[in-house]
């Protein structure tokens, strides 16, 4: 429990020169000054993919062929330079073995655990995939970058283990994954005539089929053909590739999360919190003890020291966007394994950063640690106060807390918002001799905390109990006839409309939950680590410190998910920055000042399509008492497009329909929403 005056001698944290003797030189290991630049590159150009993705400037479709390139052009060649150029002699063989056998028994643990407790339907397509997904991390997109930053001007030699760990899981545990994944496809084609050699040939055939590692194998090769040398005639062609893969990968992670958190579902929560556990907790501690294991060649303790960090910091690398594909291959499982490369993504962040800060600093005596914890807390605590103060203003404005789920969802933000609170007036409460006022301090940070963890569980039953009782539904006319007893004067589909905008938004109650899930578990990690551990360690300490973040900073979590709504933020910000662009309102834009585009596709549609899709999906649906309209739902159309194969994926359909209102051949029945895929009410112009 990190908020409470603790005595300093419960930890045990004091220094002991004869136990690390190079201590005081760890901070030389690293060059924790370039984490957090690197982290701000990495995460900034995934923040960029994933508005170009949002935004539908670069669809689904075409996100394809870029995903491709990384895939099939840019990392082969980054590949096989790499190979080429490596330097066996200084590797540390023991490091490799250490993370290799930590790898496999974390593949172990989840494909045992998952054949024991999936359903006979899909046991051994999830034991396949959940094993990739806890054991493969992202080594090149964004963990090549951070290691880079932190070894490149104390150990650079670590940057070449990037690329012999990553073909271990690429040419031994996903060939494993593969086959229990092609077993299950067996089974459920019921063709039983085919042997399980042939199986076998299929996986191996398909394993040699990719480009990743067929070019690490030819790498290999040409390292001792080539003795370390590419030559100068394609020297500058496979820089060019190798080069391009940094940017690229990390943009195209940001297109793949697109729409992954909407794929969320309640039966999916808690198969997501024990992979997240297993990739982000369990592989990097078991990466750390296997190398303090394992490696006793070592004559020194800084050397030793660092190669065991690097090892904890390699477990914690999110899992590689590649799984997400392997998922749409087999068809099985996609909404677990991209919901979870999202969440593992961005909570790797905090925690490499704390890691590595933490591993800098030499052991100090502990009442400068518990200063320097009780500032992190502090700080953190004020501005998540800051994003806790406008969540719950949007609350309150948007009319959402007078609804479920969102009722609960407010009392949440609430006693984060007394937490926050709390730990501000601890702060200065705690430097002084009062008694009084130190004890309700701690009472209404204990009460405030602790109820940060009770009301996701009122959300999750909230949530049940609305899914069950979801069928009991009333005509919104009803309702206006007995609030007014004559005709409403506003068009009936709107009041429809209003009751299906303001969804429950069940996907972000079950990430917000899923969040908060795993931060109380590591508060009860770190309860029993201090409970069965006298001599704690150095990793407690990070584990203190992580649940401070996670403590002081869940208003960061709600602001993130609720802070922006959609009806009170971003569409009157769209229609604002829209008309600050061009200067007039959409609807006043003359047709011949469109841009090419819009008039074609305006144009084909009303030439070619029109008539047809009237017949299909148009409807004369009830306004009022007397009058009827002619309309259809945004979803419909989106369908439709797809459909008759005027758009490839659900992207393009968006775009397709949003040219349409912008060339004036739709609109929303009441022109206050722009084209979108739900079940709004639109209607074509004559």
């Amino acid at each position: 429990f990190t908020l409470a005056p603790v005595s300093t001698t419960n930890f045990n944290l004091s220094y002991n020169e004869e136990e690390d003797p190079d201590s005081t030189a760890l901070s030389s290991s690293m060059s924790i000054d370039k984490l957090f630049p690197a982290l701000l590159e990495c995460f900034g150009i995934i923040l960029c993919g994933y508005i170009a993705g949002r935004t539908n400037i670069i669809t689904s479709t075409q996100a394809k062929g870029l995903g491709n390139f990384v895939s099939k052009f840019a990392l082969p060649a980054l590949l096989f330079k790499n190979m080429v150029l490596l330097d066996f002699g200084n590797v540390i063989w023991p490091f490799l073995w250490s993370i290799l056998i930590a790898k496999v028994s974390v593949f172990v643990i989840v494909c045992v655990l998952t054949l024991i407790v999936a359903s006979p339907e899909s046991r051994y397509s999830k034991a396949g995939l959940f094993s990739i997904f806890a054991t493969q991390s992202n080594d090149f997109a964004l963990g090549y970058p951070i290691v880079e930053a932190l070894y490149q001007s104390t150990y650079p030699e670590y940057l070449q283990y990037i690329y012999l760990v990553a073909p271990v899981s690429l040419m031994l545990l996903n060939p494993i994954g593969f086959a229990f994944c092609e077993i299950q496809k067996w089974k459920n084609q019921g063709n039983n005539q085919q042997s399980k050699l042939r199986i076998m040939g299929l996986v191996f055939l398909q394993v040699l089929k990719n480009p990743i590692v067929f070019m690490v194998v030819i790498g290999i090769i040409a390292h001792f053909v080539l003795h370390q040398t590419i030559p100068a005639f394609m020297a500058e062609f496979v820089d060019g590739l190798a080069n391009s893969f940094g940017g690229a990968a990390l943009f195209y992670l940001g297109l793949s999360m697109v729409g992954q958190l909407g794929k969320l579902t309640r039966s999916t929560v808690v198969t997501l919190i024990l992979l997240i556990t297993a990739k982000l907790l369990l592989m990097p501690l078991i990466c750390k003890d296997m190398v303090d294991l394992l490696d006793n060649s070592n004559t020194s303790a800084l050397n030793h020291s660092s190669l065991s960090n690097y090892a904890f910091l390699y477990g914690v690398f999110p899992t590689a966007p590649s799984v997400a594909i392997y998922a749409v291959y087999y068809n099985a499982e996609l909404e677990v394994v991209t919901s979870g490369m999202v969440i593992s993504t961005f909570l790797s962040a905090p925690i490499m950063y704390v890691s590595a800060w933490l591993l800098t600093i030499p052991w100090m005596d502990p009442q400068l640690l518990m200063n320097s914890l009780q500032n992190v807390s502090f700080n953190i605590s004020i501005v998540s106060l800051v994003a806790l103060v406008w969540t719950i203003a949007v609350m309150f404005l948007s009319k959402k807390v007078k609804r479920l789920p969102h009722m609960f969802t407010v009392n949440l933000f609430l006693a984060q918002f007394l937490t926050c609170i709390g730990m501000i007036v601890w702060n200065f409460v705690v430097k002084k001799d009062n008694f009084i006022g130190q004890v309700l301090t701690f009472t209404l940070l204990c009460t405030s905390l602790y109820s940060t963890y009770v009301w996701p569980g009122l959300i999750a039953l909230s949530l049940v109990l609305l899914k069950r009782f979801e069928d009991l539904k009333v005509s919104p006319g009803v309702f206006v006839i007995a609030g007014w007893g004559c005709e409403s004067t506003d068009c009936l589909l709107v009041q429809v409309e209003l009751q299906q905008v303001a969804d429950r938004q069940v996907a972000r109650h079950l990430l917000l939950c899923l969040l908060l899930t795993v931060s109380l578990l590591a508060n009860l990690s770190s309860c029993l680590w201090l409970l069965f551990n006298r001599v704690p360690g150095r990793l407690y300490l990070e584990l203190q410190f992580f649940c401070a973040v996670v403590n002081y900073g869940q208003g960061f979590l709600s602001f993130a998910l609720f802070g922006l709504d959609k009806h009170l933020i971003i569409l009157p910000f769209k229609k604002r920055l829209y008309s600050l662009w061009y200067g007039k309102k959409r609807e006043e834009q003359p047709q011949t000042d469109l841009p090419e585009e819009i008039r074609m596709t305006c144009t084909q549609f009303t030439k070619y399509h029109k008539d047809q899709c009237c017949h299909d999906i148009v409807k004369k649906r009830r306004c009022g008492k007397r009058t009827m309209v002619d309309c259809f739902l945004g979803c419909e159309l989106v369908e439709w497009l797809q459909q008759v194969g005027l758009a490839q994926d659900l992207g393009e359909a968006v775009l397709y329909g949003t040219r349409l209102q912008q060339g004036g051949v739709l609109q929303h029945i009441k022109r206050e929403y722009d084209f979108q895929d739900s079940r709004l009410y639109y209607r074509f112009i004559l």
